[in-house]
């Protein structure tokens, strides 16, 4: 029996992947569903990205992920496949096939299920899907892109489940989830309104994808709002990577100035600067030049992220977000928060919440002083700032105290699955 090295790669687009059905002209398994594959000549991690190129021209994917290999022996063949699974990040849904491809679909992992597919497929997919430990361990994405996460791994294993490939608890699964980020709220309240929903109507898979939906909405639905705050052309200064901030300035066109901060620790800034220099004008500048930067350049407005939005409307934002709020108020410069209604905490917190640091602190400590005097450092991921120094502007458009304080019972209305 041959031993053959073949690549599989999976393409995610938002909360999709691609699924390809294979032509008439390749070798194998014509006409079955299957990811962009070929075979691993050399360096499978290589071939990955030239068969993505070859086989859908999108050339931009981004590796999320690799997978342990998994052997998938098919007698018809005489053929042992040892499969190399790759997970892809993708920023466009547009694909260029080429001739192996018959026709292709973004569609819900679900599909894998539904359809006639090369062997070992799901498995395959399994090995590079969200996990509660690359969830928790992310360091790299946002609160809204983690959640997203979330919900894949429950409704992917609430279709397992279905379709009798786990034995796995679904309500285990959820309270594992809920407790994976426990500063990013947004995580927890979709996974709570997801099983609270599915404890109405019995499908969790169903909640699942409809929560997925709803996520998707929302996020569009904020950056709209947003817009709406400023003025035409404006000139906006931000701070730290925020994926709603960026799709709100997205939407301005190139008539739009942008001073980003670098956001130390982390310097996430940079990322942002670099993502919106295409298509506008960017000054990125040090952190400590935030009030001077707000005073002298004819700022129109800050619009800013947050991780989460504590029920009396206070914000936990990365450090720097008090700051700048302060400043703006002085200047009399108006001061956003977009985001999206999930991000409100449920519980009613009166002193400031435990904030989320990483998990080594001496990466953050490096960045300030990394030399041999006896000098303690503070290196803070986050702070909170007061409700009184921004307006939240989620997809209902701004928010009272009083509109955030009643979206949180509403949240806390969505624990009661666990009840």
């Amino acid at each position: 029996m041959d031993n053959t090295h073949v690549v599989t790669c999976f393409l995610r687009y938002r909360a999709s992947i691609l699924l390809l059905r294979r032509s008439d002209t390749v070798g194998s398994y014509s006409g079955l569903w299957g990811g962009v594959s070929g075979y691993a000549e050399g360096m499978p991690s290589k071939q990955a990205h030239n068969e993505i190129d070859e086989e859908t021209g999108l050339t931009s994917a981004r590796l999320v992920r690799s997978g342990e290999p998994l052997s998938v022996v098919d007698d018809r063949y005489d053929t042992e496949w040892i499969v190399h699974p790759y997970l892809f990040d993708c920023d466009s849904p547009t694909v260029d096939p080429n001739e192996e491809i018959a026709e292709y679909e973004w569609v819900s992992p679900v599909e894998i299920h539904r359809r006639e597919t090369v062997p070992g497929l799901w498995t395959a997919y399994e090995r590079v899907a969200p996990t509660v430990d690359t969830i928790a361990t992310d360091d790299k994405h946002g609160a809204e892109y983690l959640s997203l996460r979330a919900l894949e791994l429950l409704r992917d294993t609430a279709s397992a489940k279905a379709y009798g490939t786990t034995d796995r608890s679904l309500p285990a699964l959820a309270r594992q989830l809920q407790t994976a980020r426990p500063n990013m709220s947004v995580v927890a309240n979709r996974i709570n309104r997801a099983m609270y929903d599915a404890s109405e109507d019995g499908s969790v898979l169903a909640a699942a994808e409809h929560a997925i939906d709803r996520a998707r909405s929302a996020r569009e639905r904020v950056a709209a709002a947003g817009v709406d705050q400023l003025p035409e052309e404006p000139t906006v200064l931000t701070l730290s990577r925020s994926g709603t901030v960026r799709r709100t300035l997205e939407r301005l066109g190139p008539d739009l100035t942008v001073y980003v901060a670098v956001s130390r620790p982390g310097g996430e800034g940079i990322t942002t600067a670099e993502s919106l220099s295409t298509t506008a004008d960017v000054t990125l500048f040090p952190d400590g030049a935030i009030a001077h930067t707000l005073s002298t350049v004819g700022v129109d407005a800050v619009l800013l992220g947050a991780d989460t939005v504590l029920a009396d409307g206070r914000v936990v934002n990365k450090v720097g977000t008090r700051t700048a709020a302060i400043a703006t108020a002085y200047e009399r410069i108006p001061a956003y928060v977009v985001t999206t209604e999930d991000k409100i905490h449920p519980e009613q917190q009166r002193a400031d919440p435990p904030l989320d640091q990483p998990t080594d602190p001496g990466d953050n400590e490096a960045t300030v002083y990394d030399g041999t005097a006896d000098a303690d450092v503070c290196a803070p991921t986050f702070d909170v700032t007061p409700a009184d120094l921004l307006t939240v502007v989620t997809e209902n458009g701004p928010q009272s105290v009083a509109d955030i304080e009643h979206t949180a019972t509403r949240h806390r209305e969505y624990t009661t699955w666990d009840k």
